[in-house]
């Protein structure tokens, strides 16, 4: 399995350090050419490769962290995404809900990649929560996870595990999707909401 994150601004750089904790791969790229962000690649670790952007769509697994208005651009990058699984993590700030399909973000983003796998996951930390280490006090931080697609779901749950993180599933696009999106000048309710799960 291969994974890519695709914008490597704050949050690009949080889930590439929660990869880099755990010594597993990933590429990272965005529209620029790679060399301009390698430094900084490299200084998370040695398991986050820059790469371009049609190079680093090559991947099973993608997380989608650009600006929400820059998603229809990343989905140009191949004319089918039939076999990804994409992970929304990008909110929709500031875009008005009536301009979203079923006023939900994620299935706006499903929409423009076709073919794909859609989870909506990883979005309702702030960057500053998201890139720490999710084990804390003896328990792990939840991430959110919500699909139309079970399987889809149940395979980033599976990584987000492997990252060090409790998933919890939260349904569907529009049930569980809404409760952890920003759009407009509304939020849903479990965003920002940083808890932890104690097993046991």
């Amino acid at each position: 399995m291969s994974y890519a994150i695709i914008g490597f601004g704050k949050i690009g750089h949080a889930l590439a350090k929660a990869f880099a904790r755990k010594g597993i791969e990933v590429s990272v790229a965005t529209t620029r050419d790679p060399e301009s962000f390698a430094a900084d690649a490299a200084a998370i670790g040695p398991t986050i490769l820059a790469k371009t952007l049609a190079e680093a769509v090559k991947a099973d697994i993608l997380f989608l962290a650009v600006r929400f208005e820059a998603h229809p651009e990343v989905a140009k990058a191949l004319p089918s995404w039939q076999g990804k699984t994409i992970v929304d993590v990008t909110n929709a700030y500031g875009v008005a809900p009536d301009d979203l399909v079923d006023q939900s973000s994620a299935k706006t983003v499903a929409q423009a990649f076709t073919g794909a796998r859609v989870v909506k996951g990883f979005n309702h930390l702030g960057a500053p929560k998201l890139e720490q280490d999710p084990a804390v006090h003896g328990g792990r931080r939840v991430v959110f996870l919500a699909s139309d697609d079970d399987a889809a779901a149940d395979e980033i749950a599976v990584l987000a595990e492997k990252l060090g993180f409790a998933p919890i599933n939260l349904g569907g696009l529009s049930e569980g999707g809404l409760l952890v999106q920003a759009r407009g000048n509304t939020w849903g309710r479990l965003i920002f909401k940083d808890l932890v799960k104690f097993d046991g």
